[in-house]
């Protein structure tokens, strides 16, 4: 086994070292875009008086810095050569979101590192569910261009963990010789409607409440008559994009169907396993920044004539963070590597367990840093003036979203007891040895959650 980060990947992170140095930084520094990023970072972003959405002036910094990183092709790295991309693994991606986090540079902080090297969890999606190639180039393409921007409708005022006791229904109706599907119900923190050409409603379309097959995923237009923004929820970090919204009676023909009828949930696992172990990755290198900017405060910090660093009161709670960093960092690594050496299906069932567990801990272990940081530097660690509460609001988010820490150890022990995965049709957990049956049947049981 060989553990050391490849030359070519080290190469390609240098890269983007000089390329951020080179072109991003002069758009960081330009006129007065640095209040973007330093203390005045919140209010700067944030339109308070239009529902607290993003200021047009931020959007199109990152729009620019974007077009920056797409020329020099970096943007597109982890998409398929196809589409202009360099086919970038699941490693790669780690690795690279991991070592921009580290650095907490300011024009692509924790919130944006996504405008430099993308992230396209429904590039996947499409590739693998799309209903036919028109559908498939409209919408991968599109995206690119800037033409298609698809919001993901999964989450429910009523039902947020548990997707499977979904209320919006969508029944098949025909209009005009055309088949197509009526739309009702109510959806929630649906990021990005704000500038989203399409969200992608999933909606009961069969089957009874709880069950994970009969759900239907269907792209309905911006615009389209009965579907509306009632209010967009402010959060602990702004700016807010994430509404609450109210589909009645909308009609959308069958061709907006993603995937087969009755089999969204898969589509829906399908967008979160690449999503969870980046964002893995990004919280593991946030911790790591917290980590070692806290040391080296500590040994330049002298009160009462001595170095912070002699304190145990200060060694031992770095250490622990330490230490987590560097296990933490190896499962996602290999979980990563797993992931892009199985077929995107598999990875459900056989490793959907190990993304959770990179997941969730990641997470915990980045506000968990985050807050130490601030306790390490004092006044100035909870001021605004350094990065630590921001990083702690961001990253506290992801303790709920993509699946709530206690959904994801959910998952884990659903894998480990042998209730899903691999494990569940031997009795045997991955490894070989002996599961939740000890050698029986294991127990026939879904747990009603995505």
């Amino acid at each position: 086994m060989d553990f050391a980060v490849p030359a070519d990947l080290q190469a390609y992170l240098d890269e983007l070292d000089a390329f951020i140095e080179a072109e991003i930084k002069p758009l960081e520094l330009a006129d007065d875009n640095i209040r973007f990023f330093d203390h005045r970072r919140e209010h700067s972003r944030t339109d308070w008086d239009n529902q607290g959405l993003p200021r047009h002036e931020w959007e199109q910094l990152l729009r620019a810095a974007t077009r920056k990183a797409d020329a020099a092709g970096h943007w597109r790295f982890s998409a398929p050569k196809k589409y202009g991309g360099k086919d970038g693994s699941n490693l790669w991606m780690a690795v690279i979101r991991e070592h921009f986090a580290a650095k907490a540079r300011p024009a692509h902080d924790l919130q944006n590192e996504h405008s430099i090297v993308g992230n396209f969890p429904f590039v996947e999606m499409f590739e693998q569910f799309a209903t036919s190639e028109e559908q498939k180039r409209e919408f991968i393409l599109g995206g690119f261009e800037g033409t298609r921007r698809t919001a993901f409708g999964l989450t429910e005022p009523d039902h947020g963990s548990d997707a499977t006791h979904m209320e919006t229904r969508a029944v098949r109706e025909t209009r005009d010789g055309v088949e197509g599907w009526l739309i009702n119900g109510r959806k929630m923190w649906i990021t990005g409607m704000h500038v989203a050409t399409h969200c992608a409603a999933f909606c009961r379309t069969s089957g009874a409440d709880g069950n994970a097959k009969g759900i239907t995923c269907l792209l309905v237009p911006t615009g389209t008559e009965g579907m509306t923004v009632d209010e967009y929820m402010w959060t602990f970090n702004m700016p807010t994009d994430h509404p609450r919204m109210t589909f009645k009676d909308v009609w959308v023909p069958d061709s907006a169907r993603l995937g087969p009828e009755g089999g969204g949930l898969s589509i829906a696992q399908s967008f979160v396993h690449q999503n969870r172990i980046r964002q893995a990755a990004s919280s593991l290198g946030a911790a790591v920044y917290c980590i070692e900017e806290s040391v080296r405060y500590a040994r330049t910090r002298k009160p009462f004539g001595e170095a912070l660093a002699k304190n145990q009161a200060i060694q031992f709670p770095l250490v622990e963070l330490a230490t987590q960093a560097e296990m933490l960092r190896l499962l996602i690594r290999k979980t990563a590597w797993d992931m892009d050496n199985m077929p995107h299906k598999e990875i459900e069932r056989n490793l959907s367990d190990k993304v959770s567990m990179c997941n969730y801990w990641a997470n915990r272990l980045c506000c968990e840093a985050a807050d130490r940081a601030m306790q390490v530097h004092g006044g100035i660690g909870y001021s605004r003036h350094k990065p630590f509460e921001h990083i702690y609001r961001h990253h506290r988010r992801y303790r709920i979203t993509e699946g709530a820490e206690e959904i994801q150890m959910r998952k884990v022990a659903a894998y480990l007891f042998g209730y899903l995965g691999a494990a569940r049709d031997t009795g045997k957990d991955l490894n070989g040895g002996l599961g939740a049956g000890s050698g029986q049947p294991a127990v026939r049981w879904m747990p009603p959650s995505v």
